[in-house]
């Protein structure tokens, strides 16, 4: 008969999140009713308490992470009643268990093994003789041993046959499941992280330098510590142990199992140290390595979430006229001309080597300015970046054109992507890359949902951690990002409306194919005629799609179609259309929200309504800022310390921020050096895309570092 685990989720996971059970319950009945995240925090609020997304993103894996160990528990069950070994006492440990690693304790001595010197001694017969050793009542382990030798059993001598008998008992000690959670506890708590370079490693290990001869508390130690001597272990230029001090560990492992002063509990004695030595040891390091592997892992990718977010909530320029840039000097500079929907309208390639070539790129770019009315003019900070942006400004361009960098990190991934291809088939990858930086200019979100967000370079350590676990966490960050901005129905890409909650890639192509056949959606409800949308997948995605200039002015909001009824209401009282209503402020000061309330309609979606017809579709980013680098200042060799530079924050890790000054190589400015002030996380005083004035603290042209300082005193 099948066993089966029944709990109560809801509970735990409310204690461990400082929820209401009610909350959690409702949130997981969502979830499993196929509603996303964002639909979920955006327009259940009533049904959870108004949780946000991260808390919704939260019990999510909490209920993914409980469900798999139930899971586990019930192969464990089965499997030891199949042996005729399951008794209730331990029947009820094992559904009280809480984590895997307890859970896997409670299973090991039950578990298939591999043949191993205790299985080989109880083939021998021995295990009789272990047992009466173990239990330590003061016989003589060397007299009973005489009764296991023989020719028949394989045992030559007493020593022997003591030695078979300690080997059982290290490995019933070692499968101790108290024992092994005890000396777990003491691993979290003292265990010392060493790494020694590999004799003759020396030369090609130099980036890892500072980990030759290192060692470090290991609860204590910091993710990019952990994931750096990992990746020099990899290598295989670093030794990596993790272990506590020993005799402090075997002490524990003693006074766990010697109970008596005879000879047998010597024998016990000597098979608790072998336990340790041999087994325990080995064992619970590699369990501990994982579980700090895990929390580095997680560290790092908490790290790469809130860089991406930042990134990709980046200030848009908006729909402008186009003329990008993607700067190469010695194969030259691939322009590009965008209209005001990022639509690519020509292509061509200057070079700026010698003056010829510079009159001839002249005559090209005024002749795109005017052709194709460019607005503003958007270049790569790439390899010759400020030398292109030099060029340019040197031009008369006969107007103020704004010149504006921009980071093209993943621009290459996207352009050599089958996204790229699809897009642009007939062009080269170079054109392809130009456009990218043209239109992240435009819309950074847009453009940058185009590439594996793992490829944008605003992680730290991102080719270490646990890809499954990275991609999971970033692509909730995306689609959060999405979701949050909104989507227009009738422009968007394919990439863009696939991280729309209840779309997804195969929903999204056929969107894509409906506005090919049948021109643009003229209101929410056309979306019920593409094939594949069935009534859930609408009623998901509805509010985060727009429509603008459709057939119903509420498509362009993120009111949701299920509230648009109750508009009606509020203007039909007012004796006003739904325009007149979200024009004029006068009228929605006449709202009184709580005559609106319903038992499925609380303040907080109607809150949420009487804001978002006051300013429909708003962009949530912030407005664009002009950014511009110290002229003069484009190379290594061009800085000194002391000197005040404006830049822009490229990357964020836990040591610090990195700043793009305009020279090719971002500078570090240490945690340390972020503020006057103590702060826990760069994340305190800085976000990506933030611009920021620092000073150069020292330049190691042969190394190519940039340390720099944002304190105002440093004395």
């Amino acid at each position: 008969m099948p066993i089966e685990v029944t709990p109560d989720y809801s509970q735990k996971i409310a204690k461990e999140l400082h929820l209401t059970s009610h909350q959690v319950s409702a949130t997981i009945d969502l979830l499993d009713s196929g509603s996303t995240v964002p639909f979920i925090a955006r327009y259940r609020k009533e049904i959870t308490g108004s949780l946000n997304e991260t808390l919704v993103i939260s019990i999510r894996d909490r209920l993914e992470q409980c469900r798999e160990l139930d899971k586990r528990r019930v192969s464990i069950l089965g499997s030891i009643e199949k042996q005729g070994k399951l008794t209730d006492e331990l029947k009820e440990k094992i559904l009280r268990a809480a984590t895997m690693a307890v859970l896997e304790d409670l299973y090991l001595p039950y578990k298939p093994k591999r043949k191993t010197r205790a299985t080989v001694a109880k083939e021998k017969g021995l295990e009789p003789l272990a047992a009466l050793i173990f239990e330590q009542k003061g016989i003589d382990p060397g007299g009973e041993a005489q009764k296991y030798i023989g020719p028949k059993q394989g045992v030559e001598s007493v020593a022997a046959a003591l030695a078979g008998a300690r080997d059982i008992i290290a490995e019933w000690i070692s499968e101790d499941a108290q024992l092994r959670e005890r000396l777990r506890s003491f691993f979290h708590e003292k265990a010392i992280m060493r790494s020694k370079i590999i004799k003759g490693k020396e030369e090609e290990a130099q980036k890892y330098i500072d980990y030759f001869d290192f060692r470090e508390l290991a609860k204590t130690a910091p993710s990019h510590r952990i994931l750096a001597i990992r990746r020099g272990e990899k290598e295989e230029v670093l030794s990596l142990r993790v272990q506590p001090p020993e005799e402090e560990a075997v002490f524990i492992v003693l006074q766990h199992v010697v109970k008596g002063k005879g000879m047998d509990a010597k024998q016990v004695e000597i098979a608790a140290v072998d336990a340790y030595k041999r087994l325990l040891s080995f064992s619970l390091e590699t369990e501990y390595r994982l579980d700090l592997k895990r929390r580095a892992d997680g560290e790092a990718i908490e790290v790469f979430k809130n860089n991406l977010r930042q990134l990709l909530m980046a200030p848009p320029l908006g729909q402008k006229n186009v003329l990008a840039v993607d700067p190469g000097y010695r194969t030259g500079c691939k322009i590009v001309s965008l209209d005001r929907q990022g639509n690519l309208l020509n292509a061509d390639t200057i070079y700026l080597m010698d003056d010829e070539g510079q009159q001839k790129a002249t005559e090209t770019i005024k002749g795109f300015l005017k052709k194709y009315a460019v607005e503003v003019i958007a270049i790569g900070n790439g390899t010759a970046s400020r030398e292109t942006e030099a060029f340019f400004k040197k031009i008369d361009l006969s107007a103020a054109l704004p010149i504006i960098m921009v980071n093209e990190s993943g621009a290459s991934i996207y352009s050599a992507s089958q996204v790229a291809r699809d897009e642009f088939p007939d062009q080269d990858v170079t054109v392809r890359g130009s456009v990218s930086i043209g239109r992240r200019l435009m819309d950074p979100l847009a453009e940058l949902v185009k590439i594996d967000p793992q490829s944008i370079g605003v992680g730290q350590y991102q080719h270490d951690v646990d890809r499954t676990l990275l991609k999971n966490s970033l692509d909730d960050v995306v689609i959060s990002c999405v979701n949050q901005v909104g989507v227009e129905l009738n422009t968007a890409s394919k990439q863009l409306l696939m991280y729309v909650a209840g779309v997804g890639p195969t929903r999204a192509a056929a969107i894509i194919e409906y506005r090919k056949a049948n021109g643009p959606f003229r209101c929410r409800e056309d979306l019920s005629c593409v094939k594949g949308l069935g009534l859930r997948a609408v009623e998901q995605a509805a509010g985060f799609l727009r429509i603008h200039n459709g057939t119903n002015p509420l498509d362009a909001s993120a009111v949701h179609p299920e509230s648009y009824r109750i508009i009606e209401i509020m203007a039909r009282d007012l004796n006003c259309t739904i325009l007149d209503l979200m024009k004029d402020e006068n009228l929605r000061n006449k709202i009184h929200l709580e005559e609106y309330v319903t038992d499925r309609v609380g303040m907080p979606t109607l809150t949420d309504i009487l804001k978002e017809i006051a300013k429909p579709g708003r962009d949530p980013r912030e407005p664009f800022v002009l950014f511009q680098y110290q002229e003069g200042v484009a190379t290594l060799e061009d800085l000194r310390p002391g000197m005040k530079l404006p830049g822009v924050v490229t990357n964020i890790t836990a040591f610090g921020a990195f700043v793009d000054i305009g020279v090719h190589h971002d500078g570090l400015i240490h945690i340390s050096q972020l503020s006057d002030r103590y702060i826990k996380s760069p994340y305190d005083v800085v976000k990506v895309y933030q611009k920021v004035e620092v000073e150069i603290l020292e330049v190691d042209l042969k190394r190519k570092r940039i340390a720099l300082t944002m304190r105002k005193n440093r004395r």
